[in-house]
Order: structure tokens, then sequence, then C-alpha cells
């Protein structure tokens, strides 16, 4: 049985005078007042305390903090702006103070993924497509913050995603960032079934799992082995009454946070001690990097159960999706039905979260896509992170998505042009002949 969540709140609310006695020391120990402050002993001291602040405390969702970008050269202001909003998901558009004349760029939709972080993950992605595109961004909310009455399931992500497309227009870039690949995929698919007029311009999947048949990581291989009654059995638990969302049944984010760091203990057991290093040295700057990445990483949310079991069942037990089973609701789910929308694939050599060909399955999977609206890229180096932040993917990766948009929103400009010039054409002819 998975620890209950009453369970982990008492904790929380135990060690409080321990965390309070911490902040005292920090306190104590980097006042410039006390002589001990500038002694190894007050520093290791004050790094000690700090250290377990930080490893005890909950982390709340983080702030986007993007409060400018430079188009053209010249830093303008940017405003977070929630355009659309349903209980379980907002669409936050950053919208920059553009002088008149300057042009707004591809317009942008970056799918982030519901997998425990918050939309705020993906900070460096949206820093990297400001300056030049329209950028929109879906921020989730964390299960244990809605109430029960509303439900949210994989169905229901699909139709948030439709709608969402929907309000935007079909002049749309959608980028779909790990786990969110699929539901992506399945709800153009699904628009194009329905010949959508507002079926987005092109998809481009980075690092998810469309076929985890292929090369599969060891997440994955888990999720095989262990099948959909182990998580349900050891995975759920219902939220505490103190919240809104009391007594819904949840992966809750404790749980998620304690797989990713299991995954890389020794890794992040170095990391702090290299941060204590650090802050007995003094070392201001590697410490503040530290402190930047865990705020980030240790920051999650609940997921609803049904949402989180049906992913696990259809994704990656089930491979539904590869194998063309899946349904959205009572209606199939066929990526041979998507023809208008281009696609493009990015993966990372060294991703251990999905595996190398399982994201370009997709290229195989959606074949009435004409080729010329059709690129995939490997990404050498990297690993899963490295597919959406970092200097390789602002250096490397950024710019192909960007070209690929570019090129695809000209070529519908001169398609609209000439189509315009047929109109004004037959018009003529229409006018001569009467």
């Amino acid at each position: 049985m998975p620890l209950s969540y009453n369970l982990y709140e008492t904790a929380h609310m135990m060690i409080a005078p321990a965390r309070a006695m911490s902040d005292a020391a920090q306190l104590i120990f980097k006042n410039p007042a006390n002589p001990l402050t500038y002694t190894p002993f007050g520093r290791a001291m004050a790094a000690s305390a700090e250290l377990f602040e930080r490893t005890t405390r909950r982390y709340g969702k983080p702030s986007f903090d993007l409060p400018t970008t430079l188009v053209g050269g010249q830093r303008v202001a940017v405003t977070e702006r929630v355009v659309w909003e349903r209980p379980f998901g907002r669409l936050v558009h950053f919208e920059r103070a553009l002088n008149p004349g300057q042009k707004t760029g591809p317009k942008v939709l970056i799918v982030a993924p519901m997998s425990g972080h918050y939309a705020t993950l993906l900070r460096g992605t949206v820093e990297a497509f400001l300056p030049a595109h329209e950028v929109y961004i879906t921020d989730w909310i964390d299960a244990r913050m809605v109430p029960m009455a509303t439900t949210f399931d994989l169905d229901d992500y699909i139709d948030y995603l439709i709608a969402m497309f929907q309000m935007l227009g079909p002049d749309t870039h959608v980028m779909a960032v790990c786990q969110p690949a699929v539901p992506v995929i399945a709800a153009i698919a699904r628009m194009e079934a329905e010949n959508d007029p507002s079926v987005p311009r092109s998809m481009t999947l980075m690092g998810g799992p469309i076929d985890t048949r292929r090369a599969p990581t060891a997440v994955n291989k888990v999720a095989q082995e262990r099948g959909i009654e182990w998580f349900r059995r050891n995975c759920v638990v219902r939220v505490p009454i103190v919240y809104p969302g009391a007594l819904r049944e949840v992966y809750p984010g404790y749980m998620q946070l304690s797989g990713f760091m299991a995954m890389n203990l020794d890794r992040h057991i170095s990391a702090h001690h290299d941060m204590y290093q650090h802050l007995v040295k003094g070392d201001g700057d590697s410490a503040e990097k530290h402190r930047e990445f865990y705020d980030e990483y240790m920051a999650v949310m609940d997921l609803t159960a049904e949402f989180y079991l049906q992913t696990v069942d259809k994704v990656f037990c089930k491979h539904q999706l590869p194998k063309g089973e899946m349904m959205h609701r009572d209606k199939p789910v066929d990526l041979k039905a998507i023809r208008r929308v281009a696609l493009m694939t990015v993966e990372g050599e060294n991703d251990d979260i999905s595996g190398v060909g399982q994201t370009q399955a997709a290229q195989d999977l959606c074949i009435n896509i004409p080729e010329a609206k059709r690129v995939h890229h490997l990404q050498l180096g990297v690993g899963h992170y490295g597919v959406f932040n970092g200097s390789r993917f602002r250096s490397e990766i950024a710019p192909r998505i960007a070209d690929f948009m570019l090129t695809l929103d000209m070529e519908a400009a001169r398609s609209r042009s000439q189509s315009n010039a047929e109109i004004a054409r037959k018009a003529i002819r229409s006018v001569k002949s009467a």
C-alpha cells in the first residue's frame, strides 16, 4: 500500500520545529554582525542549516519570471495573460509590448507535460522562442486544488487540447514536450477526422512516448512488467480534507518526486554535497545555480488517478496508439487521418525516459502527411531534459524548430497570395465575358 497522504502531511508538520530551528541557525550564522559568520565553523553551520531546510521544504509553484525579452535587438516588456481557462488547465499568453510595425512571428503553443512538474519547468523553452514568436503555454492545475465535482482523465485532456487549438486558430504551431506528445497527436487526429478547419499548421513532438516498444527504457519496462493493477494498488491515494480537492484519488506529487529522485539518486546526493562545499567555500554563484535548479525540480503537483492510470495503461502497457487501438471517448484515434498538419519529431541521443525511436515512430504512423511536411531531428549528446532546455536546445534544437515553423508560414502566405490572385483573375474574366 502507498504511503497515506495524511501520514505524509503529519510527518511534514512534525518536522516543523526542526525547520524553525534551521531557519534560526541560518539567521545567526549568516548575520554580518556575528563574528562566527566569517569562520569555517560558521559557514559550515549555515550551510548545514540551509541544506536541511531545502531538503525538508514543500516547494510551491514557481513563477515564469520572464518580465522582458529582446525583439530585434530591443528589449520589450512581457505580460502573462490567461486567455482560456477550465478547472484543470489554463492557457497563458506571453504578451509582448511590440512597437507598431514589429512582426509578431509564428504563433506557438507549447503543451507542457502533465507528469508531476509545473509548466514552469519549460521556462527555458518559452524564453528561447519569445523573441521571435507569439508564445502560449498550457498551465496545468494541481489536482489537489480542484474540488471533486470536476473530473479529469485522458479523454478530458484531449478535449482541452482541441478547445485550445480551436480558440487559437489554424495558423498555430503546436509543440508537445514529452508526455503530451500522445494526447496532442490524438487531438489532431480527431480534428482531422472531423475535417475541423482550425486544425494547427504543425505539430512538433519532443521526446514523447509515441511507441514505447521501441528502445524501451527502464521507465517503460517497469510499466510493462508490473501492469496497471500494480500502479492502482501502489500509486493512488486520497487527498486530505485540508485541500479543496479533498478525498479525490490522485497520484501524489511527493510520490512522483521520490520516483524522479530514485532514478538518479547518486547524482542528487552528489549535487547536494557539492552545494554544501560551495556554501562553505563562499562560492555563491555555484550555490545559486543549485538553488535555481532544485527550486524547480522539487516543485511537484498531484495528478488525478483516472488520468494517470489511463495514461499508464493505454500508452505504456497496451501501446494502443501505435497499434491503432486508441479511442477518444467512443471514436477511434486514426493517425492516417492526419493530412494537413506538418510533423516534426525531436529526440535526444541519451534520453533515458523516451528512448531513441519512440517519438520518431510518429513519422511511420502518420503515413498521409506529405514528405515535404515531415522533419526528424536527433540531437546528439543530450538526455531527456536537454531535448527542451539547456545550451544545445538553444543553439541547435530551437533554431531548427523555428525554421520549420517559419518555412510553413511562408508557404501558407504564398499559397494565400496565389489563391487571391487566381480569384482576382477569375473576377476579371467574368467581367470581360459579361
